[in-house]
């Protein structure tokens, strides 16, 4: 007959019922992490919607196919987009790059107003298409729509790590678990009973003492009572033999000693079972005593394996958290500040737009001055007075013409400077007297509504080696908040700046003559996410933005003083990295 192992068997339940929770317990593990990483990218393609909406609207608006088209191809170098599709109001293509769903026409599902959501489970497209709604004297109007589409493919590859070592981790935790449960089963179960079978297999009724169990682990369980058992039956055989040879040498002695030898017997007996008694009693109490230390030591043992796993379940909770954390404040302070130069990019293209009209207006009446100049020659009718006429015309035309370009030049020009310098982290040599007078510029579109004022204290000389991107995110930021916070109700408001360079370090102090703080107000600063203008749509990053460029990408220091009604005191301190 076959014989089938116990412990095998109990460690193969064991095993297989555990195989099966780690698996389905991994599965769902990553089905979250793919569901919650898919829900990351379509806020962030919400957040981007929210970011290009205004410059492809108003492209869209001036039929300008060339910048649709230059947007969507930076959108499309994004990993997260994979693809991009803008029509206008027409449902016409304008551009479509990357990846494509096939949609059902908005106007015709009535709902060309609103943002639709979109999932294609065979493609492995998912995204977000919303129209685009001009304003224009007070009406909305839709010229288009925009589709952005990302895939299954950008989820897997930012859970690709994370799904490596869920998988690493349950495949150590099992393997460890196997090993252990081998070692455990072996040790507690196949190797007592294999030696307990040997011990039983090897009786020798001749001499039934040598077949006693020896060595035998001193622990108290089921092994050790069938040993004891075992070892009792054996003395109770002993004892028996004794009596039987006793009672046959009693036998052959005179039957005139039989009642002495009885009394003697009997008197020893009950000598030898009171002691016996004794030592019973004696014996059960202290093994008592040992099966309740035993399970006092179990319990501890349970509690701080219970607490250690705890422990260690939170320790990774937190550094999984923290880790989170730092993503989603580098996600909103990259956010914060393209939701910046959008903003400075939409003022500067309407400010764009009226030495533009100048000129279109200037064009088409020299156009006009020139058509019935052509009619006068042909008809013969010129003369000194109506060429004196057209020249002075012409002249005056191309004069405002002039004057016009060159102001959209020289406003195009400083914004794209500052524009292009906030866009990468290059470090080069910058004039910056030249370089503020430029950043200023670029922002003067935001300052023409209002009757504030900006002093700058530099000297034309000083130059630095730095990050100038970094640079004019902080003199923008500081503006705009001075605008924004400081000048509340002020309508003549005065901001000073003054640059000066000290023993190879550009120190900047920025004064204005705003609303000020009080002391609570200025602990709190910096701190992400403090603002006073909560209900006002402020997001409480652009102090803290300052500070993280100021000390962790220019390597500088950062100090602020303000009181109430007496403005607010930066004194911004600068290295020149040729000499850190």
């Amino acid at each position: 007959m076959k014989i089938t192992s116990i412990s095998r068997k109990l460690l193969s339940r064991v095993l297989s019922v555990y195989f099966i929770l780690t698996f389905s317990v991994t599965g769902i593990q990553i089905i979250a992490e793919y569901l919650n990483t898919k829900s990351h990218i379509n806020s962030e393609l919400l957040t981007l919607q929210k970011t290009i909406s205004g410059s492809l609207t108003r492209a869209v608006w001036e039929l300008n196919t060339q910048q649709v088209i230059d947007i969507s191809e930076g959108l499309i170098a994004i990993p997260m987009i994979q693809g991009i599709t803008v029509t206008d109001e027409a449902d016409n293509i304008i551009t479509q790059l990357g990846e494509r769903v096939t949609l059902i026409s908005q106007r015709s599902q009535g709902l060309y107003d609103e943002q639709q959501s979109i999932n294609s489970l065979s493609e492995g497209l998912f995204g977000h298409s919303f129209p685009l709604i001009f304003e224009f004297s007070g009406r909305t109007t839709t010229v288009g729509t925009v589709t952005l589409l990302s895939s299954n493919h950008v989820i897997f590859s930012r859970i690709e790590v994370g799904i490596y070592f869920l998988i690493g981790n349950a495949m150590v935790k099992t393997a460890f678990l196997v090993f252990l449960f081998l070692l455990a089963f072996n040790r507690l179960l196949t190797e007592p009973l294999q030696e307990l079978t040997d011990q039983i297999k090897q009786l020798d009724l001749d001499d039934p003492e040598a077949s006693k169990f020896h060595n035998m682990n001193n622990e108290r369980n089921e092994l050790s009572i069938l040993a004891q058992a075992y070892n009792n039956l054996i003395d109770e055989l002993i004892a028996f033999k004794d009596k039987l040879a006793l009672s046959q040498r009693e036998t052959n002695l005179a039957n005139d000693k039989l009642d002495e030898q009885n009394l003697l017997l009997e008197q020893e007996v009950a000598k030898k079972t009171s002691t016996l008694s004794r030592t019973l009693l004696k014996m059960e109490t202290q093994q008592k005593e040992m099966l309740k230390q035993q399970q006092q030591l179990e319990a501890e043992n349970k509690r701080r394996r219970k607490t250690e796993s705890t422990l260690t379940t939170t320790n990774n909770d937190l550094k999984t958290s923290i880790i989170e954390l730092n993503k989603a404040q580098d996600r909103l302070l990259e956010s914060e500040k393209m939701s910046s130069l959008g903003q400075l990019s939409a003022e500067v293209s309407h400010e764009v737009n009226t030495p533009l009209g100048i000129s279109i207006t200037s064009i088409s009446y020299l156009a006009d001055i020139t058509a019935k100049l052509k009619q006068d020659v042909s008809a013969n009718k010129i003369s000194k007075r109506t060429i004196d006429t057209f020249t002075d015309n012409a002249q005056c035309s191309i004069e405002l013409l002039s004057s016009n370009l060159q102001r959209a030049a020289e406003l195009m020009t400083s914004f794209k400077q500052v524009a292009v310098d906030q866009m990468n982290d290059k470090i080069r040599v910058i004039h910056i007297a030249k370089y503020i007078d430029e950043i200023i510029h670029s922002i003067q579109p935001k300052l023409k509504k209002t009757q504030h004022k900006i002093m700058v204290n530099c000297d034309s000389d000083i130059e630095i080696y730095t990050h100038p991107g970094a640079i004019a995110q902080i003199i923008i930021n500081l503006i705009i908040n001075s605008i924004t916070h400081g000048f509340e109700n002020i309508k003549h408001g005065l901001i000073n700046i003054e640059v000066s360079l000290a023993q190879k370090r550009l120190v900047i102090i920025y004064k204005d003559n705003g609303v000020g703080l009080d002391e609570e107000a200025l602990k709190q600063i910096f701190t992400p996410f403090y603002t006073t203008q909560a209900d006002k749509g402020g997001t409480g990053l652009g102090a803290h933005i300052i500070k993280n460029l100021v000390i962790n990408t220019l390597n500088g220091s950062i100090d602020v003083h303000s009181q109430l009604g007496k403005g607010l005191h930066y004194r911004i301190t600068l290295p020149d990295m040729r000499y850190s």
